[in-house]
């Protein structure tokens, strides 16, 4: 399995150049067949693609549109197509230029998405925008309903942030809120992804939109807040647990996270226990999740929550889990050897920091 930065390398690139060569024969092409990407992060690749595919395809935005839309583009070329389309349209600066630049991105992003590229236009003109953006909310695709929510997300990943969003977090919720009911799970998800971005610096807004939510919900929208209150519920954030029925302020006795091994082959998984007792009175309703402090290439550890299971205990009553955590490589993250921690938390509380230590990876 390819490392993010490798999804728009070599084959990618060379699909981008034959469907362009297809689309416009007798262009050489000649910056983009001279492009090296190196060991470049994946959004500096996509930048240097563009930069070529621009020197290549000179002129105004109407040509270099129609050479996109003639192109079979497929893939992880699109990002670099669809950010260099967005630059001509801004260079052109009409009216036309700019309406139609995003008619082209909802016809791209079922092929990929749309959703690097729409971020230059957020920042160029964010009200222009939003009131296309809103429209793409009643598209019969659902990758384009996706690209509403998803393209406007204050912390998109691998992307430059807009800082008329961060500055304005009402402005999407609009956006979000004809969505959240969509019959797509895909672009449920992003709505939540969405939420919980803007609970990193809006919490009260989060929480007071996902309570209007659940005053109007269909049969997903429970799941839906939760996703979207995850990151509130981790940290601990009394309004996010009460909206989502957990106990707050409980006793709870927890023994671990307690190891089969102090050491973990690379590649492998930590396998750990645990029990948490409810010493309270009451009947205590407990988030239980567990938090793998990740060893960086300087050394440094990183925390990141994942989930084990929600519990409804009865007063006295001991809860015994066990899980496994897998370290083998994903696309998304790169493991370093070396000490590592993991600890317990309990609504939001933590508890039990157990260290560790992942292995060298075996010589190949």
């Amino acid at each position: 399995m390819p490392f993010a930065d490798e999804l728009l390398g070599a084959p990618a690139l060379a699909a981008l150049t034959r469907a362009l060569a297809a689309a416009a024969p007798g262009n050489p092409l000649t910056a983009l067949r001279r492009v090296e990407l190196g060991d470049l992060p994946l959004r500096e690749r996509s930048d240097l693609i563009r930069d070529a595919l621009l020197a290549d395809l000179p002129g105004g935005y109407d040509p270099f549109a129609a050479t996109i839309r003639a192109a079979s583009l497929r893939g992880w070329g699109i990002w670099p197509a669809t950010t260099a389309a967005v630059t001509r349209a801004l260079d052109d600066g009409g009216d036309a230029a700019f309406v139609d630049v995003f008619a082209l991105l909802a016809e791209l992003t079922p092929r990929l998405t749309g959703e690097f590229a729409i971020r230059a236009l957020l920042s160029h003109d964010l009200d222009r925008a939003l009131p296309i953006v809103l429209a793409w909310a009643r598209s019969p695709d659902e990758h384009v309903r996706r690209l509403a929510s998803e393209g406007t997300r204050p912390f998109l990943p691998w992307t430059k942030r807009v800082p008329a969003i961060l500055a304005r977090p009402h402005a999407t919720i609009p956006i979000l809120a004809a969505l959240y009911r969509d019959e797509s799970e895909y672009v449920r998800r992003s709505v939540a992804n969405h939420l919980n971005d803007l609970s990193r610096h809006h919490p009260e807004l989060v929480v007071r939109t996902a309570a209007d939510w659940l005053a109007a919900p269909d049969e997903n929208t429970a799941r839906l807040v939760r996703h979207a209150l995850r990151t509130l519920v981790k940290k601990g954030d009394p309004a996010a647990l009460a909206l989502l029925g957990f106990t707050t302020g409980a006793t709870l006795d927890v023994v671990g996270p307690t190891l089969a091994a102090v050491e973990v082959p690379y590649g492998g998984a930590l396998h750990f226990t645990a029990a948490v007792t409810n010493l309270t009175g009451e009947p205590a309703v407990v988030a239980v999740d567990y938090v793998v402090h990740h060893r960086k290439a300087d050394g440094r550890l990183t925390g990141k929550t994942f989930k084990l299971t929600t519990a409804t205990l009865a007063p006295g009553e001991r809860r015994e889990i066990s899980r496994s955590h897998s370290f083998r490589e994903i696309t998304t993250r790169r493991y370093h050897p070396g000490l590592h921690a993991i600890e317990l938390q309990l609504n939001g509380v933590v508890a039990g920091r157990t260290e560790f230590s992942l292995l060298t990876p075996p010589e190949s």
